[in-house]
Parts: structure tokens; C-alpha cells; sequence
């Protein structure tokens, strides 16, 4: 098993990375993460207007992949996630989705034991999951904007069990991995998280095909996630990608697979916080398998 320690670790995903290991198809790989705070909040008292913004989101990594090419598919089984016992979560004025109405920057310090988030005396289940994960990009993008190449998506479904799909760009798909939560809602609407340091396991492989963007494996559906400034781009791209999916899996026309989404697939929101905005596109897996999702024209 190979290790990453989380001082090796990035600030962008792009032709500067260099890899901290290498491990070849199949391996696994354990990511040791520091909270997308940079770890510089300790206690209530302190709050994002004090914190150095060039050290948030640190994403450990990149890890070089053999035989990971450009024009092929890094896949990402998550094996298991663990994050330490102190969650913080943060907001300030002009953060988040009302942040015209926030006064003063506001910390709130969580502590997570056995499986269990605690709010104050309110008690929340802990999802564990992975906000920043992506690959090298032909350009700089800082680790807290999604794109193409993944980053952050911020998707409370990249979790223990699920396999992950990334478009490579450049040779040995360089994967790096940060930001984990202990619990997330959709939307991630105040700007953070239960934000968390930890570590994911994970085992990758590398696939032939093309993906323009993310993909998502779960126990019972798919999900295209696709990343845009304007929400509403986003939406449109994923659901015209899910619709040319449907229509090669089930052997349709393009109407009558436009149709049948309609039925079928799910529009949902990732977060609407980050500077590109990410949404998924469900649709399960007795509709579609992953081989209609790669090569499938449009992307």
C-alpha cells in the first residue's frame, strides 16, 4: 500500500504538479488530508477573515498513475474514508448563498465520535466524504474551482463505496485528493462544511475511452457531474449528456431518449458556493450502463 502524507500536498491542478508517489493500475493508495482551512482555525475565536487564503484547500497529492494517458479514464474506487474528531464549520458577509445578510464572520467548532456530528446539543449523522478530488488540467486551476478535470465539486456522494471516473488531460493523470467533510448538505449553502482533516483510501485504475467530464458510480445509478459558472449552463450540459447516454444504452432516437429522461433521470445540485457552480444528473443503472457513457458522442 502506498502512503501520501499530507504535507505533500497542491494548491491548483495544472501542468505544474509534480507527483509526490507513483503507483501503477490496481494499487492502493492512502491520502492523509489537512481540512480545507489550511488548519489555521483551532477554536471559535478564530474565523476566515483572519486565515491566509493561499493555504486553503490543500489537496494532497499528485499521485502518477502508469499507463494514464490523455484521452483515457482514471477510475477512483473509494475505499474508505476517516476523519478526525474536531469538524469546523465557518461563514462570513458575502459568503455562501445569503451572505448579504450576514454581519460578522461566525466559527462553530464540531465534535464528531462514533459516527455522530454534534452541532451544539443538535446530533447529525456523519456522512464522511470528498469535497476537492481531481487531476492534472492543460491549465492552473486553483484547487477550489471545479472543472473539467474535477476538483471541487463539492459532491456529498463521493464517498466510501462509490468509484469515481476523471477525464485525463495529462500523462499519469497526477491525482490529488482534499477537503474532506464529515457531513454535508446539498448546496453547501453557508460556504463550508463540517470541515475536517483525515484520510482516504482509494484504488485506482486506469480505463480505455473518453469522458468530457466526471463520472459517478453508485450501488444503483450513474452521475454525470458537470461544473459552470452559470448554474443553468450546468444543467443543460449534464442533461444533454445523460440524454445521448440513454439514447445509445437503450438503442433510441435522440427525441425519444430526450423523452424518456424525463422519466428517468434526476436533476440534483452538488454546491452553488464555489466560483463554478456543480450539479449532478442521475440516472440509474437499469437504464444505462458505463460503456454508453464512454465515447458517447458529445463528449
Amino acid at each position: 500500500m502506498i502512503l501520501i502524507p499530507k504535507d505533500k500536498h497542491v494548491y491548483s491542478f495544472g501542468p505544474s504538479m509534480k507527483p509526490a508517489a507513483k503507483a501503477k493500475p490496481g494499487d492502493v493508495v492512502v491520502f492523509e488530508t489537512i481540512d480545507a482551512l489550511g488548519g489555521q482555525i483551532q477554536s471559535e475565536k478564530d474565523t476566515i477573515a483572519q486565515i491566509d487564503f493561499s493555504r486553503v484547500n490543500p489537496a494532497t497529492g499528485p499521485l502518477y498513475v502508469e499507463g494514464a494517458e490523455r484521452n483515457k479514464v482514471l477510475a477512483v474506487k473509494i475505499l474508505d474514508i476517516k476523519v478526525e474528531e474536531k469538524g469546523i464549520i465557518v461563514t462570513a458577509p458575502n459568503a455562501g448563498v445569503l451572505g448579504n445578510i450576514v454581519k460578522a464572520p461566525k466559527t462553530r467548532i464540531c465534535r464528531i465520535k462514533h459516527g455522530i456530528v454534534h452541532f451544539g446539543n443538535i446530533k447529525i449523522p456523519a456522512k464522511p466524504m470528498i469535497g476537492v478530488i481531481g487531476v492534472a488540467y492543460d491549465e492552473e486551476v486553483p484547487t477550489g474551482t471545479p472543472r473539467k478535470h474535477g476538483g471541487n465539486m463539492d459532491t456529498n456522494l463521493i464517498a466510501k463505496g462509490t468509484t469515481l471516473y476523471l477525464p485525463i488531460f495529462r500523462k499519469g493523470a497526477l491525482l490529488a485528493i482534499g477537503d474532506l467533510h464529515a457531513v454535508m448538505a446539498d448546496g453547501e449553502v453557508c460556504v463550508s462544511a463540517c470541515e475536517v482533516s483525515g484520510s482516504v483510501k482509494v484504488e485506482v485504475d486506469v480505463l480505455d475511452g473518453k469522458l468530457e467530464w466526471p463520472l459517478l458510480e453508485t450501488a444503483d445509478a450513474y452521475y454525470l457531474l458537470v461544473s459552470k459558472e452559470d448554474i443553468n449552463d450546468a444543467i443543460q450540459e449534464g442533461v444533454k449528456l445523460g440524454v445521448e447516454a440513454l439514447a445509445k444504452a437503450n438503442k433510441l432516437e435522440w427525441d425519444e431518449a430526450y423523452m424518456l429522461a424525463s422519466l428517468v433521470m434526476d436533476v440534483q445540485i452538488s454546491q452553488i458556493v464555489d466560483p463554478a457552480k456543480t450539479i449532478r444528473v442521475r440516472i440509474p443503472k437499469e437504464y444505462v450502463g458505463l460503456e454508453a457513457f464512454l465515447n458517447t458522442e458529445g463528449f
